[in-house]
């Protein structure tokens, strides 16, 4: 009787430690998704950011085609990867861009691009709160498959480990802050 009663129970733990590891899959994968959900707002609010900042620093092209250029490759990104590579490095130019507003003081006083601006810096922090998020789930799923009874089952149901979030260098990096004064005069539209 002790034999079919533990016979019965080692299908019932696998199904037990299936489930809890296709729960931490979820949690990740939705984690994912609301960093995706907050790029995707950035995004949105991209083009009027450069749109206002287009009528003040006329001369500071480069910086906001890149801008333009990074935003529109986010957009036509298809892997996971690829999103995450493109969102750092239009971090970087947003950081640019923050920079060459600082030339600008009549922009600076421009209410709509303050409100702009405030809601890109909450996005910003939307963002860091669901990368943290991401990384939370993926440990809890990454312990999970690595502990044993659940690591039995996921080595027969194929689990890997999946990545963290990380930022790339650039996105570490500080962007540099020039004080001077530009060199020709903005227009004011």
């Amino acid at each position: 009787m002790k034999r079919w009663l533990a016979l019965l129970a080692l299908p019932l733990l696998g199904a037990c430690g299936y489930n809890r590891i296709q729960t931490l899959d979820e949690q990740a994968n939705t984690a994912q998704s609301q960093i995706e959900v907050q790029l995707q707002r950035r995004a949105d609010l991209i083009p009027n950011l450069v749109n206002t900042v287009k009528g003040y620093a006329q001369h500071e092209k480069g910086v906001l085609e890149e801008v333009t250029r990074l935003r529109s490759q986010w957009g036509e990104a298809k892997t996971t990867a690829e999103k995450a590579d493109t969102a750092n490095r239009l971090e970087g130019a947003l950081g640019r861009l923050m920079v060459v507003v600082e030339r600008y003081p009549d922009l600076k006083a421009n209410q709509n691009f303050r409100a702009l601006q405030d809601e890109l810096a909450g996005t910003e922090n939307r963002i860091s709160v669901e990368r943290r998020r991401y990384n939370e789930a993926v440990q809890g799923y990454n312990a999970s498959i690595q502990r044993f009874p659940t690591n039995i089952v996921a080595g027969f149901g194929h689990f890997e480990a999946m990545p963290y979030f990380e930022s790339k260098t650039e996105a570490k990096e500080a962007p540099k802050v020039d004080f001077s004064e530009p060199t020709t005069a903005p227009t004011q539209r």
